[in-house]
């Protein structure tokens, strides 16, 4: 089996070991499970040649997790600094890998309509609830979130797209739990859910397709070389 393939099934099994604890209240599992996912995810996607900016948005991702074990607002508030810097390096590399083509214009102006309506009428709804010195961080955070979303779909096409769009859905059940809103049942699980399957497919599409890019210029030197 390939270092890759060792990696990714790492975390496969980091991951299966997070949601099994999280589904059976052990949070014993969840706390020792938690930081060996994104390093893991990490190290899988240095192995696949991925930018620097992916790796370091899923560090940062790592350094979320960890702060979000702690239940205290300063933590809570450097966990979503460490996120946001996350998506600041989500956001620079669909700047500088991502095709302007990914997706039809159309379909872009789609998604910017959607994700804007979605983006004001969520912090609307959730700003009277929010603790007032929170309202601010989490409304320029969602702001951020949703800009990241929205060029994962439009610079990286549907994997990545459905990836910022679980990112997005995780973070505000995050957000609903702050403002107080009733729950669904174990609500951790369903955070963790959306946004280990969320930073995957943000991983898993960027490869796929800078992978595919690379393809024809990789077959055209074999090529030349027969």
């Amino acid at each position: 089996m390939t270092p890759s393939r060792l990696l990714l099934a790492a975390f496969g099994l980091a991951v299966a070991a997070d949601l099994l604890s999280l589904a059976a209240g052990f949070d014993t599992g969840h706390a020792v499970a938690k930081p060996l996912l994104m390093p893991l995810l990490a190290l899988w996607a240095a192995q696949r040649r991925a930018p620097r900016p992916l790796v370091a948005a899923l560090l940062f991702g790592w350094g979320g997790d960890v702060l979000l074990l702690s239940d205290a607002e300063p933590a809570f508030l450097a966990g979503m600094g460490s996120f946001a810097a996350g998506h600041i390096c989500y956001l620079v590399l669909f700047a500088t890998y991502g095709s302007r083509n990914a997706v039809p214009r159309a379909r872009a102006g789609l998604l910017a309509l959607g994700y804007a309506t979605a983006l004001v009428t969520t912090v609307a709804l959730l700003w009277p609830d929010l603790p007032a010195d929170l309202r601010v961080p989490v409304a320029a955070y969602s702001l951020l979130l949703a800009a990241m979303a929205y060029r994962a779909a439009t610079r990286f096409g549907l994997f990545a797209g459905l990836g910022g769009a679980l990112f997005l859905l995780s973070d505000t059940l995050i957000a609903t739990g702050v403002a107080d809103w009733p729950q669904p049942p174990a609500p951790d699980l369903w955070i963790m859910l959306t946004y280990l399957a969320a930073q995957a497919l943000l991983a898993g599409g960027t490869l796929g397709a800078l992978d595919a890019r690379r393809a024809p210029a990789a077959t055209y030197g074999e090529m030349r070389a027969v």
